[in-house]
């Protein structure tokens, strides 16, 4: 499986989208959609700046890794809208936690229901509270029910923008449209004007 279009919103949306270096909510150095040195180059530091295309270069590399490891996880395909959830989740608390967590535990013994409330667990700090909420209601809600949001109370769902990843399918080309004059053309040999 991959990540949809839909589940990279709402992950960009929860990580944000920085292009100098800050420190998150718990004092670890940031840049771009949640990058950080744990992931590999660039090692985000004080005064350290990078442009939209690296941004996406950066997040297309580093999601690569976390979609692979759910997807290898997992013992059978989810619906999308789970699997995206999980992506987000495993992005947040990192490949090595993912694969240790009640969440797996429980989805590999086949309770969806429980692996939902464990998303719950990772709730530190309390600042991520409203994001494990909203991944736990997209985890939950196919998206042709409802579309998530970034966090549990947000005014509005996440929209599915253009993608970020260079590497995400576009959407199929519209058709040409017809030379000009063609419309009038047609229009004379039909005998009137519309």
């Amino acid at each position: 499986m991959d990540l949809s279009r839909i589940g990279e919103a709402a992950l960009v949306a929860r990580e944000g989208r920085r292009l100098e270096a800050y420190r998150d909510s718990v004092g670890i150095w940031t840049i771009g959609v949640g990058h950080t040195a744990a992931a590999g180059p660039p090692l985000p530091r004080a005064g350290l700046r990078i442009t939209a295309a690296e941004c996406d270069a950066i997040f297309a590399r580093d999601i690569a890794r976390f979609v692979r490891t759910v997807d290898q996880a997992l013992p059978a395909p989810l619906p999308q809208h789970a699997f995206d959830a999980l992506v987000s989740l495993a992005f947040n608390i990192g490949p090595a936690a993912f694969l240790r967590s009640t969440v797996l535990r429980r989805l590999r013994a086949g309770d969806r229901e429980g692996a939902a409330e464990a998303m719950l667990m990772w709730n530190r700090p309390a600042v991520l509270i409203p994001r494990r909420q909203a991944e736990v209601d997209q985890f939950r809600t196919p998206y042709e029910t409802a579309l998530p949001r970034a966090r549990r109370g947000d005014p509005q769902p996440v929209a599915a923008p253009a993608p970020v990843r260079p590497d995400t399918p576009a959407a199929p080309p519209i058709a040409a449209a017809p030379p000009a004059g063609w419309l009038a053309r047609l229009r004379a040999w039909l005998g009137g004007s519309r």
